[in-house]
């Protein structure tokens, strides 16, 4: 046997303690007996604690087995943190869970709780990328289940914890607004992460917002569980260190327990659970646990570790703890833990031998099914359905003060409308961001909503994207309908994996049995002036338009953001998804287009029942043939005055199409219009890589069936620099004219 299997020195190490087992149980101790004086622990909570236990070590060992026949693709395990299960029995399977990877023991002792469900089936079916795993269907190994509330993630580096925290909140905010709860009204949230994870940036975000707002005596139920086993793949913790840094830390209640020994574990979970519920406060609850197996099948620990060490880390296995417990108790003999450890070694054999023969994902429409959701007839009858008028002329004060009722707005009062009827059309909305409710957001776009709506649906975050983004999709847990607020594009890139690694994976790797819908109004693009330099006047949306299963929004006009909102909640509300809604700033309050007052940049209110259906674009002077113009946003608005003064000087009718959907492009409009007029010209006022104008581009080159000269007018590849240097580097009216003066003049 080669000492590097360290898989079966540790099976090998179990099984010879129980074989080689003399002594007599040092006490009789009845299943509903405490285990010890004064102990929490039960000789029933420590037979099936150890039975729970075994099981997860089972998987462990089969994932390893199946691996090697390459049948299966996974093998981060929970060797050595299976003390975990102790949170598993003590917390509540309705208690929303986002768990660590090596949170085996956790899910299987959860499992006890719902009948019916064959965990050990189930987690191989996982393991092995099988079609028929009930919770990601194959698209990836992951801890999750829709009955017992553990919501499935894959990059579980801290980037779980600001949605659980946003859960924990939006419990509570939830019972507030009267919405009835998928879970009980006394539930907490459950996060595990390691203790390397601890020093994340997102992780150390996630707990300064519980404490935050923990600070503001404000209910934040959220259980921090950090499994430290002291190391990080290879790095090993600093003695202490987590312990120093969280045990007083303000507004964040610490206890500390051995999971190695199942007796004072219990002791520790129970009771922070049971602070965490009834106080309904953030609790931090630091296990101490080992790491064997290394941190995967393919972790060579022999490069970092001396073969000392690994096996001193092995003499510690929880196994072997909590089997000498049961056993000296008198709960079992050493027989028969051995008799049950090898029945489940059996069964999880028997589904293994089942789980290869059963299918996998065979064709790529299989793969993407569950990724971006979408009904049309559905979401676009949601986005037209009206409400009470009478609720309608409460809220915007009088049916004189409709906004339809009113004279021509510009882009930022036409949004503002818009969140105030969609606020009236649907209780569940929560607006919030940085400044957004008393101030009105920074461009005034969220003015009045905190005044008529209150705090408990308009409100304040503090200033951290990654915490934002985290409350979202915890609203969206608990059955709300979140609309964040992010200042400005640039920021967004603090916290893009919450929108890439987190929301937008949810519905593909859960099978759309949970979603996080929500709306992402965002200040963008560029063209400002008087206030610029890269961060207020970010240009790129390449990292927006790389997440698999968002939908990008970009108006360029009032009556369309009011009419596209309505559609991007109806998304939300009917298919679940994640909508970015990006505003461009430099039209917030454009009124104009060709002279001053002209008002040709303002326009009427769209009634309640209009809305934009998703990709559909807007095209102006759709009879013109001469030449094509494929833009948005920004370029929109440069792209009309420029057409208006190609056809006055010379005759050059230009159509032009707005696409206002940035994704998914509609591509079926792009190829017609570009085939109608034989030349197209795309504007595109982000970067000449990575922006749209690649996708349109690339589109027309595979698609159309016959050869359409292309040319572009794009923002040069930098960062966006202060003042009016800013107009060197982005596209310009004049440069959109002379590249469309030269493609009209270009053989075709």
């Amino acid at each position: 046997m080669s000492t590097f299997n360290r898989a079966q020195v540790i099976d090998d190490n179990f099984v010879a303690m129980l074989k080689n087992w003399s002594e007599p149980a040092a006490r009789r101790v009845g299943m509903d007996e405490a285990v010890a004086p004064g102990a929490t622990l039960i000789g029933r909570d420590a037979v099936e604690l150890l039975e729970s236990q075994m099981t997860c070590r089972h998987l462990d060992l089969i994932a390893r087995w199946l691996r090697s026949k390459d049948a299966a693709f996974y093998t981060i395990g929970s060797a050595g943190h299976e003390g975990n299960a102790v949170v598993g029995r003590a917390t509540r399977h309705t208690d929303p869970a986002f768990l660590h990877y090596r949170s085996g023991g956790f899910v299987v002792e959860r499992s006890r709780k719902v009948p019916g469900i064959d965990i050990i089936y189930d987690v191989v079916l996982s393991q092995a990328a099988s079609a028929e795993d009930p919770i990601a269907g194959g698209r990836h190994k992951v801890w999750g289940s829709v009955p017992l509330w553990i919501l499935p993630q894959t990059s579980t580096i801290a980037s779980q914890l600001p949605k659980a925290v946003g859960t924990a909140i939006g419990i509570q905010r939830a019972r507030h607004l009267g919405k009835t709860l998928p879970i009980p009204e006394d539930s907490i949230t459950v996060c595990s992460f390691g203790d390397a994870s601890c020093n994340h940036s997102t992780a150390q975000g996630a707990f300064n917002s519980a404490q935050w707002a923990a600070f503001q005596h404000l209910p934040v139920p959220v259980l921090f569980v950090c499994e430290d086993n002291g190391i990080g793949i290879s790095v090993h913790t600093p003695t202490n260190w987590v312990e120093t840094s969280f045990s007083s830390r303000p507004g964040l209640k610490y206890f500390r327990g051995n999971a190695l020994d199942l007796v004072e574990c219990h002791q520790v979970v129970t009771d922070a659970v049971a602070y965490c519920r009834s106080h309904r406060a953030p609790t931090f609850l630091h296990l101490k646990t080992v790491r064997m197996l290394g941190h995967a099948g393919s972790d060579f620990e022999p490069a970092y570790h001396s073969m000392e060490e690994i096996a001193a880390a092995e003499a510690k296995d929880p196994l072997l703890a909590s089997a000498r417990l049961v056993i000296e108790s008198g709960l079992m003999s050493a027989q028969e833990v051995l008799a049950r450890y090898e029945a489940l070694r059996t069964r999880t054999a028997k589904a293994a031998e089942k789980v290869v023969t059963r299918p996998r994902l065979t064709t790529a429409a299989e793969v993407l099914k569950p990724l971006a959701p979408y009904t049309p007839d559905a979401v676009n009858q949601e986005a037209r359905r009206t409400i009470d008028p009478a609720k309608r002329i409460d809220v915007f004060g009088g049916e004189a003060k409709l906004p339809e009722r009113l004279e021509p707005r510009h882009l930022a009062v036409q949004i503002n409308s818009a969140l105030f009827d969609l606020m009236a059309k649907y209780p569940e909305i929560a607006v919030f961001g940085e400044d957004v409710a008393q101030k009105g957001g920074v461009y005034y776009v969220t003015a009045g909503l905190f005044k008529k709506f209150k705090a408990a649906r308009v409100f304040n975050t503090l200033l951290d994207e990654q915490t934002i983004l985290g409350l979202a999709q915890g609203f969206a847990n608990v059955g709300l309908l979140p609309m964040p607020e992010i200042q400005y594009l640039a920021y967004f890139h603090n916290a893009c994996d919450q929108i890439r690694g987190e929301a937008c994976s949810l519905q593909f790797f859960s099978q759309n049995q949970y979603r996080n819908p929500m709306v992402v109004r965002m200040a963008s693009l560029a063209y400002q002036k008087g206030f610029g330099g890269h961060f207020h006047n970010d240009n790129s949306i390449a990292a927006l338009r790389d997440i698999p299963g968002l939908v990008i929004a970009c108006p360029s006009r009032g009556d369309d953001a009011a009419a596209m909102l309505r559609t991007c909640v109806a998304l939300a509300k009917v298919d679940g998804r994640v909508v970015a809604f990006l505003e461009p700033i430099a039209l917030y309050m454009t009124k104009d287009l060709h002279e001053p007052n002209d008002g040709a940049w303002s326009f009427a209110y769209p009634s309640p029942e209009v809305a934009v259906p998703l990709g559909q674009p807007r095209i102006y002077n759709e009879s013109a043939k001469d030449l094509l113009i494929i833009t948005f946003g920004n370029g929109a608005y440069m792209s009309l005055r420029v057409a208006k003064r190609l056809e006055s000087q010379d005759g050059i009718n230009v159509r032009i199409m707005d696409l206002r959907w940035l994704s998914p492009l509609n591509t079926d409009e792009i190829v017609r219009h570009a085939e109608a007029c034989g030349k197209v010209l795309v504007v595109d006022e982000g970067r000449r890589s990575g922006g749209v104008g690649e996708g349109i581009v690339t589109t027309i080159a595979e698609r159309a069936k016959r050869h359409i000269p292309v040319d572009r007018v794009v923002g040069e590849d930098t960062y966006i620099p202060l003042g009016p240097a800013a107009n060197l580097v982005l596209p310009s009216e004049e440069a959109i004219e002379a590249a469309a003066r030269k493609l009209h003049a270009s053989q075709p």
